[in-house]
């Protein structure tokens, strides 16, 4: 079994795994414990109180958040014509119809997310196989098959991210950088709860949002009080 670093045994040092913090706590002690080489990405795991394989326990959607994910996102569009061009005026990375079909098709994925017009969605929709394990599938629910491709795109480059409630009903989610201020990741981390909240499903019953956890990628988890983030 490989050893774990010195400096990641250090960020873990002391830790106690089941005491609940405040938002305001947990954000506080990522920061101070997030001693990688790299600006590591702050991630959060919220285990909800629904069930996926319901149709009604669905929970899935898109939130802008306020300050960005620290990182720009690669961003490819399925249209043509007029539309084309509004794509790639507002930034997008790869633009194109039947050519860029046969790279996805080919396995070549070379962008972080996938914006589609309505009208390429029966040429996207043969990319089911490629696209759908990978999470990339454009889809109206969060935006990604729209008329309105060039906000798409700048919605996307700007910090937009999609969210999908997993089988265990569990919801993961880069929303930052260790460098970050502590208030711009607090911040972030409420935006996503806010949409959470928005888009709770018609069957969840109980308590929606059970248990919330935040880390950094090579630091230690910190349980947060769901009550403290405001909105749960």
């Amino acid at each position: 079994m490989p050893k774990t670093p010195k400096r990641q045994q250090k960020s873990h040092a002391g830790i106690d795994s089941r005491k609940l913090h405040t938002l305001d706590e947990a954000v506080k002690l990522i920061k101070a414990r997030a001693n990688a080489k790299f600006d590591e990405t702050i991630e959060v795991a919220m285990n909800l109180g629904v069930d996926p394989k319901y149709p009604d326990q669905q929970v899935r959607g898109v939130v802008s958040l306020p300050n960005g994910t620290g990182r720009t996102a690669r961003v490819a569009v399925f249209a043509k014509g007029a539309k084309a061009e509004e794509a790639r005026a507002a930034g997008a990375d790869i633009v194109g119809e039947q050519d860029l079909f046969e790279t996805v098709n080919s396995g070549k994925i070379d962008f972080d997310r996938l914006i589609a017009t309505p009208d390429m969605m029966a040429l996207v929709g043969r990319l089911g196989k490629v696209l759908g394990p990978r999470g990339l599938m454009p889809n109206p629910r969060v935006g990604t098959v729209t008329p309105n491709v060039g906000q798409a795109v700048k919605d996307a480059k700007g910090g937009a991210i999609e969210f999908r409630v997993e089988k265990a009903g569990i919801i993961h989610a880069g929303i930052g950088k260790a460098s970050f201020t502590e208030e711009a990741i607090a911040a972030n981390v409420r935006a996503l709860v806010d949409a959470l909240n928005k888009a709770k499903p018609s069957g969840a019953k109980g308590t929606y949002v059970k248990r919330v956890s935040i880390s950094s990628t090579q630091g230690p988890g910190f349980k947060v009080e769901p009550g403290t983030i405001g909105g749960v």
